[in-house]
């Protein structure tokens, strides 16, 4: 049997993940008090008919599609993608057209721990990481960033947390065929307030999201805020993270695994 190791963070209300306004709310139905829906859903019945007393337990979630670990379509990056494909630029795909054969591949990961808090990695940092686990980027490689955030999930500075991926380090892997990446940081770009500060010191607007805006030039696909990425070794493993079909959507919630062969 394959083992498998999640790689995902929980949808809770008391661990935050997302900035407060954006945080998900969880609301829990307990058993009994879902009574009152079952005896209109079923009419004639009455409470006394329901085994201890009690119908079915169930939740309402209210949540953005970037709530918990997701995987990004292009289209939340920007309205067009695959400018430098050749043919110009073509509308974005959303996360029910992501072709799904890009989400069961094998995995590669990254380990970048030691960079620093807002820190931009570079195509060079990438190519010396890939040295330095012997492996050679292979087309649809699903290549993962462990930041420093990972050890920080749970804790109030989760979101600020973690190095990012600069425009030339995406499209180091992007222009060698990989199409979906991941990251356990908050975002695959380096945290807001390290971004705005480097704006506000170089008046340079290309700073803005740059590594989420490689997708203009290459479509791909990445996953945020993954969890367990300590555990993976540089590769010999497969990523499954199949994203929740919504119609038109930016995003889609995905249970991300790794799946080792014994």
């Amino acid at each position: 049997m394959p083992r498998f190791v999640d790689l995902s963070i929980y949808l809770e209300n008391d661990v935050l993940s997302d900035p407060p306004p954006l945080a998900p709310k969880i609301t829990y139905h307990k058993h009994g008090d879902t009574l009152q829906e079952f005896m209109q859903l079923i009419p004639g019945t009455k409470a006394e008919d329901y085994p201890d007393g009690e119908a079915a337990a169930a939740e309402w979630v209210s949540l953005s599609t970037h709530n918990g670990t997701h995987l990004d379509a292009p289209y939340h990056f920007h309205s067009t993608q695959d400018a430098k494909l050749g043919g110009g630029s073509r509308p974005s795909i959303t996360i029910d057209q992501v072709p799904l054969d890009w989400c069961f591949r094998p995995g590669v990961k990254l380990d970048f721990r030691h960079f620093p808090d807002g820190y931009v990695a570079t195509a060079a940092d990438v190519e010396a990481e890939l040295a330095r686990i012997g492996h050679v980027l292979q087309p649809m490689d699903i290549v993962v960033v462990n930041t420093r955030a990972g050890s920080r999930y749970g804790h109030s500075d989760f979101v600020s947390a973690g190095c990012g991926m600069g425009y030339e380090a995406t499209m180091y892997l992007l222009e060698r065929g990989v199409r979906l990446t991941g990251t356990d940081a908050w975002s695959w770009d380096a945290p807001f307030s390290y971004t705005a500060q480097r704006i506000a010191e170089t008046g340079d607007a290309s700073l803005i999201w740059e590594g989420h805006k490689a997708g203009r030039d290459i479509g791909y696909c990445h996953l945020e805020k993954l969890h367990n990425l300590e555990s993976l070794p540089g590769d010999g493993f497969t990523i499954c993270c199949f994203p929740h079909k919504i119609r038109g959507a930016s995003a889609g919630w995905t249970r991300a695994v790794a799946i080792f062969k014994d």
